[in-house]
């Protein structure tokens, strides 16, 4: 596994072209919108400022201020409340437009980082499991479990590393359109890299209809 910055791709969200023998099998890019939801919680910011902004009228008419005066503070709060939400969806398309996922026949390619480009390579000899996880939205995220030399650091993968595993980071496809798709195709990827003899790598569980938690792998 390896870890390089890069200024210019040979091939697009790849270090390099892929050796021979090594075929590509798909790649794609998170949904804004759900980097936005789910990673900089553009929604929450949104309903905290919606609060502060009905508690200042709630305030205001019980401290007998006059109508202009309570105006003019909800008029604050709520561009004060845009200028963040603003921040927080252009760090997610950033984020988003910056990241290409791929996977081939031999690994997982991460291409991440808005500022300094960076590609994490997960062979598939450190690949212990991977698990399908979906979301309302019908997009849905691939958790992956790494074994052997493969710990890799949170704060290098964020904000593609399963929320709140800072001791056994777990890099993480995010906000995928198609992930039933992508998942079924990482799972066939792990199993013909297996071989018949098998290997450690375990296919993608999907989970059970309208369950929203992250499946447990199944075995190979």
């Amino acid at each position: 596994m390896s870890h390089d910055d890069y200024a210019v791709e040979p091939v697009w969200g790849l270090p390099g072209a892929l050796p021979p023998g090594e075929t590509l099998l798909w790649q794609g890019q998170p949904r804004w919108q759900a980097l936005a939801v789910r990673v900089f919680h553009a929604r929450k910011v949104a309903l905290y400022f919606a609060v502060l902004a009905a508690w200042s009228v709630i305030d205001g008419v019980a401290d007998g201020l006059a109508a202009m005066a309570i105006l003019q503070g909800v008029a604050t709060t709520v561009l004060v409340g845009a200028v963040a939400v603003g921040v927080l969806v252009y760090l997610a398309r950033l984020s988003a437009r910056t990241t290409v996922y791929s996977i081939t026949s031999r690994r997982i390619v991460m291409r991440i980082g808005m500022a300094l480009p960076t590609s994490i390579n997960l062979p598939y000899t450190v690949v212990q499991s991977a698990a399908l996880r979906r979301h309302r939205d019908g997009t849905g995220d691939l958790p992956i479990t790494l074994g052997g030399n493969g710990r890799i650091s949170y704060v290098l993968l964020w904000p593609h590393a399963r929320p709140w595993h800072f001791g056994d980071p777990k890099p993480m496809l995010r906000g995928l359109a198609e992930p039933e798709a992508v998942a079924e195709l990482l799972s066939r990827a792990l199993l013909a890299a297996a071989g018949p003899g098998g290997g450690t790598a375990s296919p993608v569980a999907a989970p059970e209809a309208g369950n929203t938690g992250t499946a447990e792998p199944a075995t190979a």
